[in-house]
């Protein structure tokens, strides 16, 4: 018997067509040597996934380190994909967008989840602004915060949508209040292939948890960061460098990352904690950072992308009731332009670096 990464749903569809596993080849075959660039991705992920090998080579985002080259397993990356359509409730026939990059994890699952469950699938080029000339509707899609920032309008075309690649800024979560979809957060990486957990934005519900999908564990280290175990989308335990409130073996509650945490005078400052805070003042992308400092060990700092008047903002953030004294920057830097990971997130190091900061 073939194994399951080889068995094409009968009802799955790619813009419209359905194609069985030689016609798929096919396809992927004419997208590498005729498509457009993002095309392409998607033709080489489907050779890799339809040839012998029982894993793909794929590459991490770098968000948190040097992007690197990893082996996961079809098997797993099927278990994932099962897991995404119990979770949300979405089997054979389900109507699909693929807006993301198929260079990446998460672009690339969701044509293993339309392979897997019989979704029909749609997969356009990656944009800005995925919906601004579709007018379908879905019952499942996955963004980044800047496209779904640059959709709200447009939601309504909408049944589920998952946001992951970025934080989620206090704008966008006010603007998410006001929208008929429903919508969740994801919490996951390249080694867990896409999300193990979710949590959903609900205008009756103030809750800041993840909740597992089926199948996954949480437990902690001594840092205080999250253990992942979940053994059928990945072989290891996974030690990861979030700092987390575990509320249970299913649930917890995201902070930041380890190794983002300031240290400044013996008082623990988490970066992502601090900018959800200064975020209302603050209306284009910034990030706090601690710097060699020869009193206090780290001195916290604020870098804002553009102009911005530092000495008002400072005086701003003074006011705020929300922060204690040891939250107020040291200095504030504007720079001209942040620089990104492969995938589009902020590069904290590497822009301290460039502009010497």
């Amino acid at each position: 018997m073939s194994p399951i990464y080889k068995n094409i749903h009968p009802k799955s569809k790619f813009n419209g067509i359905h194609y069985d596993f030689v016609d798929l080849k096919e396809l992927a075959y004419s997208l590498v040597k005729e498509g457009q660039e993002y095309e392409v991705a998607v033709g080489n992920f489907l050779m890799d996934w339809l040839d012998d090998s029982d894993s793909v080579q794929v590459k991490t985002s770098g968000s948190t380190g040097v992007p690197k080259i990893i082996s996961l397993k079809k098997e797993h990356m099927v278990n994932s994909a099962l897991a995404t359509g119990t979770f949300f409730n979405l089997g054979p026939g389900a109507k699909a967008l693929n807006c993301l990059s198929s260079y990446f994890i998460a672009g690339k699952m969701m044509l293993v989840r339309g392979m897997v469950l019989g979704w029909e699938m749609d997969f356009v080029e990656p944009s800005t602004h995925p919906l601004e000339l579709n007018s379908q509707h879905y019952d499942f899609v996955a963004m980044v915060p800047m496209q779904v920032q640059n959709s709200i309008s447009y939601l309504d075309q909408i049944g589920t949508l998952i946001i992951g690649g970025a934080p989620i800024s206090s704008e966008l979560k006010i603007s998410l209040s006001n929208v008929n979809t429903r919508v969740f957060e994801t919490y996951g990486m390249t080694e867990t292939i896409t999300h193990i957990a979710v949590k959903e934005f609900a205008n009756d519900s103030n809750t800041n948890n993840f909740k597992a999908l089926p199948n996954v564990v949480f437990t902690k280290d001594e840092r205080d960061c999250l253990v992942i175990e979940a053994p059928k989308v990945s072989d290891d335990i996974i030690v990861t460098n979030d700092v987390v409130n575990l509320m249970s073996s299913s649930e917890f509650q995201w902070l930041g990352r380890y190794d983002n945490v300031i240290n400044s005078g013996g008082i623990k400052i988490i970066p992502e904690q601090l900018e959800l805070k200064l975020s209302s003042l603050i209306n284009t992308r910034f990030f706090v950072s601690g710097l060699p400092d020869a009193q206090l060990g780290q001195k916290m700092v604020l870098v804002v992308e553009g102009n911005v008047d530092e000495e008002q903002l400072h005086v701003n953030i003074k006011s705020l009731n929300s922060i204690s004294k040891f939250e107020i920057p040291k200095e504030i830097f504007n720079v001209p332009k942040f620089l990104e990971t492969g995938n589009g997130k902020v590069n904290r190091t590497e822009t301290l670096f460039k502009y010497k900061i």
